[in-house]
């Protein structure tokens, strides 16, 4: 599995990876400067990666139409591999890099445990999920998972990222897609993505 970086058609995605990975640097430096008795370790600092995928679809894939608005518009099967130690909670977002003017969020879903290791598909969209998990709005003002819904006849990718993180989100109210790439700063231990294609006929 490639990280996201490697994933997309262009770099648009690169200065907020570098982003999200200092603060996550940053934080575990300051928890030594005040009081821990652990001393910052670079190696144990790094960023895993952590494989996601879906029974739906390959990675690269068409999505299939029951997944976009064109069909039932819920949200596909997801799966991934172990996270590293420490891991508190799980996010998961995706995200169309290739909508004019600005990155589109189709799906915000976070704080779920971190023994999870897959979600069902046609999860609910309601602000609270099972298990603590919790989902934000999407950049089409509806909470919850909106599928694939690319002008017509334009192809565009969606990447789904997956974030193993040191802590649970705080965010009160409905979350924004803003709100949550914001709390993710300085907890990210682990990451990964797969992505899938789709077109409007």
């Amino acid at each position: 599995m490639k990280l996201a970086v490697l994933q997309l058609r262009s770099n648009w995605y690169i200065p907020l990876i570098i982003f999200i990975a200092v603060g996550f640097v940053f934080t575990i430096a300051s928890c030594g400067e005040n009081g821990s008795n652990a001393e910052f370790d670079p190696e144990s600092s790094l960023i895993a990666e952590i494989e996601i995928s879906s029974v739906a679809f390959e990675d690269g894939g068409n999505v299939p139409i029951e997944y976009t608005c064109d069909g039932e518009n819920i949200s596909p099967p997801l799966r991934w591999s172990e996270v590293p130690i420490g891991t508190r909670s799980i996010a998961i977002i995706v995200d169309d890099p290739y909508s004019a003017g600005h990155i589109f969020r189709h799906w915000s879903v976070f704080n779920i445990p971190s023994v999870t290791r897959s979600l069902d598909a046609n999860q609910a969209t309601t602000p609270d999920l099972k298990n603590s998990t919790r989902q934000a709005l999407n950049d089409f003002g509806d909470t919850g998972y909106s599928g694939p819904c690319p002008p017509e006849g334009q192809e565009h990718e969606y990447v789904f990222f997956i974030y193993a993180l040191s802590e649970p989100l705080e965010i009160e109210g409905n979350a924004t897609p803003l709100d949550v790439s914001a709390a993710l700063r300085g907890k990210v231990a682990g990451t990964g993505s797969f992505s899938g294609i789709y077109v409007r006929r």
